[in-house]
Order: C-alpha cells, then structure tokens, then sequence
C-alpha cells in the first residue's frame, strides 16, 4: 500500500473512531443540548483558529463576501444538525440516532436533484428504497406505547432533521470549493457561538471536573482534531474508499452505545440499522448492475 493511502486511512479511521464516541461525550456531560453545542463551539473556535494560523488561512484575501456568507449559512445548518442529533440521543439512543442520521446521503441527492439538476437514477432509487424499508423496520421496533414510545419516535424525528440540514450544509459547501475546509470549520463554529450564546445558561455553568471535561473535549478533540485528521484523510484517499471508511463512524457508535450505557439494539432494529448502511454503502460505492456487469466484461 502507497504511504500516503496508508497514512490517508488511519488518519480517516481515527476522525471516525473519534466521531462514534461523540453521543456518549455529550450525555456524559449532563448539560442542556444547546449549551452542550454551544461550547463545542467555543472550545472548538479556539482550537481551529490556532490550525488556520498554523496553516496561514488567516491571510486577507483567501475569502471573498459571497464564500464567508455561504460559509456562515453553512455554519447555521451545521450547529442545527449537532442541536437536532445531540437530541435524539437521550429519546432513541445514540446507536439509533447515528443510524437513522446516516440516511444524509440520500437527502444530499434529493437536493442536488431539486437545487443542481443532477439526476436521480434508478440504481440511486433502489438504495433510497432500501434505505426507507430499514427507517420502516427502526420505527415499527419502538414497541412501547405512551410517552417512552413517543420520544423515542422524536428521537428518530430529530436525527432525521438532523441529517437533512447536514445535507443542506453539504450542497452550500459544494459551492465553496477551493475555500481551506479548515476555515470553513473555524466559520461555522463561531457562527455557532454567535447563534447560541443568546442561549447559554451562564447562570448556570456546569458543575464538576467530569462536565467540563466532556464539553473541552468535544470541542479540541471532537471538533478541532477530528477536522484535521478528517480533512487530511479526504486529501488523501480516493473518494471510495473516504466513503468506505466513513460507515466505521456508526459501528462506532453502535457499539459505544452498547458498552457505555448497556443499549442493546432488538433484531428488527438491527435488520433496520444494517438496511440503512447497506444502502448508504451502495449508493456511495455506486454498486448497481452496470458495476457488476463492467466488472464480469
């Protein structure tokens, strides 16, 4: 294996492995969801500016008004998605919110398809269906009645809302190619600070070495390291195998879900779960009969 692909996937499945364990940080926490987002933000705010000066993304020029206004808007849907899927945690749990999450990719082509005429082929609308039975096999597992069968209902609910407004990040960031991803990040977390702190308990600031902890590490580990490491990886790799890599994120967190806080997935909630990746897998992979039939020539 060349060294720069070998240095590509560890540093890609380091940003996942990081990324599956950030549910149990936040609920570790104890804190509110938006004051847990908001000093993710903080903490990765200070983290980000010191890579970008590092890096010298700090320069004039490098920006113009319409990239910083496309980086900010992506900024309000990034902080919007981790509101949305830090939500969901505590009502489905963190294996099922990260499942159900991973259903972006097929909102990103909805969009595409609306916004940027790129088409949608059938091969696309397979994986789609597959993707929707395993949502049908999640939801239908609740198997409770009253108020627990319903926030666990909201719970899918919010990590659906939050895959949504991750694709719609996605299609703005489209747009800014050639822009340093890092200072996009370092964009989006301070537009973060400034969204949330209107609603930030200062009042009542955490309580303990072990709350803190979380929230710094949320922020120069979660948020500050893992963007290096994820967009070091996507300068790296090809795209297949950036792809690939990336469903190590929901093992992950599966299986943190599990060890941490004892959340065993029913079977049809796996058959769910598995459904959801394997379409995901598929349509980023592009696996379809045209592959196989190329393949077999």
């Amino acid at each position: 294996m060349d060294n720069t692909i070998r240095r590509g996937s560890l540093e890609m499945t380091a940003a996942m492995l990081i990324s599956g364990t950030i549910g149990w940080f936040v609920l570790v926490s104890g804190q509110p969801v938006l004051d847990v987002v908001f000093w993710r933000c903080v903490f990765g705010a200070g983290t980000l500016l010191l890579v970008c000066a590092a890096f010298g993304f700090l320069r004039p020029g490098i920006l113009t008004r319409t990239t910083f206004l496309l980086a900010v808007l992506s900024g309000m849907a990034i902080v919007g998605n981790w509101v949305l899927l830090f939500a969901s945690y505590s009502r489905a749990s963190i294996a099922i919110g990260t499942a159900v999450y991973n259903v972006q990719p097929f909102m990103l082509v909805g969009l595409a398809a609306l916004f940027l005429g790129e088409k949608i082929t059938l091969q696309k609308l397979f994986w789609l269906a597959i993707s929707f039975m395993g949502m049908l096999a999640i939801v239908s597992a609740h198997g409770t009645q009253g108020e627990e069968g319903n926030d666990y209902l909201m719970g899918i609910a919010l990590a659906l809302g939050a895959a949504f407004l991750y694709a719609i990040a996605a299609l703005i960031i489209k747009r800014l190619t050639g822009t340093p991803p890092h200072l996009i990040a370092l964009i989006q977390v301070c537009t973060g600070v400034l969204l949330l702190a209107p609603f930030a308990h200062f009042d009542a600031l955490p309580q303990g070495a072990d709350a803190w902890a979380s929230l710094v590490t949320l922020g120069i580990v979660h948020t500050g390291l893992m963007y290096v490491l994820l967009y070091g990886a996507i300068q790296k790799l090809p795209t297949a195998l950036t792809g690939a890599l990336s469903f190590i994120y929901p093992i992950a967190a599966i299986f943190v879900d599990w060890f941490a806080f004892g959340h065993r997935l029913e079977l049809l909630q796996w058959i769910g779960v598995a459904a959801i990746l394997l379409a995901a897998a598929g349509m980023q992979q592009g696996w379809g009969w045209k592959s196989r039939r190329l393949a077999a020539q």
